[in-house]
């Protein structure tokens, strides 16, 4: 039994699911699909999980049963590779609904056989995993499925409390203050968000919010002339690719995921599970020509990167919390729940009340003889207009832009 902490958050806000599309060097073989799975879900636990509640406590945990959760499910006809159209409309629609974790698993996973190679769409619930995790799934179900590579047993163990973190990454004491009286107020209130009224709530959402994705491509020979001028400028793309949408989008701030794995004592090789947090650039004065901007946005990051405060920020707020107020934050903004504890912490700490914001999550790059291409598909957060992720595999990038 895993108690959740941080990812209370996630659990309790709509269109967090995200996926990874692929494209696999290995003709279809749906017994050898099974078996890649199964194979998964013997690795990672949380495969096998259901989500279980302690009403006492108020506190949800993963259920790991005995068996795979994971869904199946088979195209019938052949594509012509990833960007075929039926790839995202299956996204969209398992994507559609909130997932009743109490009774179904955190992954969903569709096949389709694509001439000589077999395409895969793995669709992730945020409790699940966060997107380096997801990746590294992904290679393992790839290797598997092409050589028989065993993915390795990873023992799970989450972030339990404010302890995993570093000793200097304390909120500071404004948000401090903030937190502690929005808990005061929550204790008076004396609410609570059953997974009933969130799951009713959720699905409600899902049928009115209206999020597009489409994908662009990134081919090798112009890749390799940014990353030359990236060079040059002494930036990363991931510093390029914010400073374009500054530019493109005329918004002064935009969020990054940052990947936390090898930071926190508490992870475990190759666990699933949440290790990531997310923190804010923000711009007031933006140069007009791209590379100037990228070298001021590589400037901003770095600080943040080297001041714990402001890197966990987002972390230490989930765990300095009241749980309950976390599960309240957006029902309280766009529901019928009221709670004005909850609806605060949902407008003032995740900007709720509107899909107002912009984000990019990079993956990174990776180099497989047994993935041929692939493309994610970021989480669309309800407090986002616009996201962006992006991920490159054997010297291609694609970035998949949802958007609202």
């Amino acid at each position: 039994m895993e108690y959740l902490f941080t990812e209370r958050a996630h659990l309790m806000c709509p269109n967090m699911c995200f996926g990874i599309v692929a494209t696999v060097n290995r003709f279809y073989d749906e017994a050898r699909i099974r078996e890649s799975f199964e194979q998964l879900s013997l690795a990672h636990p949380f495969l096998n999980a259901l989500l279980g509640y302690e009403e006492e406590k108020n506190a949800y945990y993963y259920d790991v049963t005995k068996s795979s959760k994971i869904e199946l499910l088979f195209g019938n006809s052949q594509i012509a590779g990833i960007d075929a159209t039926e790839v995202v409309e299956t996204y969209r629609r398992l994507t559609g609904r909130d997932w009743d974790l109490t009774r179904e698993g955190m992954l969903k996973a569709a096949v389709w056989k694509a001439a000589e190679k077999t395409v895969f769409l793995l669709v992730f619930h945020h409790l699940l995993a966060d997107g380096r995790g997801a990746l590294g799934l992904l290679q393992e179900l790839a290797d598997y499925y092409v050589n028989g590579t065993m993915p390795e047993f990873a023992q799970e163990r989450l972030i339990s409390s404010a302890k995993d973190f570093p000793a200097d990454s304390r909120m500071p004491l404004i948000s401090r203050t903030l937190v502690g009286k929005a808990n005061k107020d929550w204790a008076k209130e004396k609410h609570r968000v059953s997974y009933e009224e969130y799951h009713a709530f959720a699905d409600q959402f899902l049928q009115e919010d209206v999020v597009k994705h489409s994908v662009s491509i990134v081919r090798k020979e112009k890749l390799a002339i940014l990353l030359e001028k990236c060079h040059a400028n002494h930036v990363s793309v991931n510093d390029y690719l914010l400073a374009r949408m500054f530019l493109k989008e005329g918004t002064g701030k935009i969020i990054m995921a940052c990947d936390l794995r090898n930071q926190l004592a508490c992870y475990q090789k190759g666990a699933l599970g949440n290790y990531s947090t997310a923190f804010s650039v923000e711009m007031k004065k933006k140069e007009k020509e791209v590379f100037a901007l990228a070298k001021t946005v590589h400037q901003r990051i770095q600080k943040i990167m080297n001041t714990p405060a402001d890197l966990y920020l987002v972390l230490q707020c989930y765990a300095e919390l009241d749980p309950g107020i976390l599960d309240a934050a957006l029902i309280s903004c766009r529901g019928n729940f009221k709670s004005k504890a909850g609806q605060f912490i949902g407008n003032m700490f995740f900007g709720f009340g509107a899909p107002e914001g912009y984000s990019i999550t990079n993956l990174g790059k990776i180099e497989s003889d047994s993935i041929a291409a692939a493309y994610f598909i970021p989480p669309a957060s309800p407090a986002i207009k616009k996201t962006q992720g992006v991920l490159t595999v054997n010297g291609e990038m694609r970035i998949c832009t949802s958007e609202r």
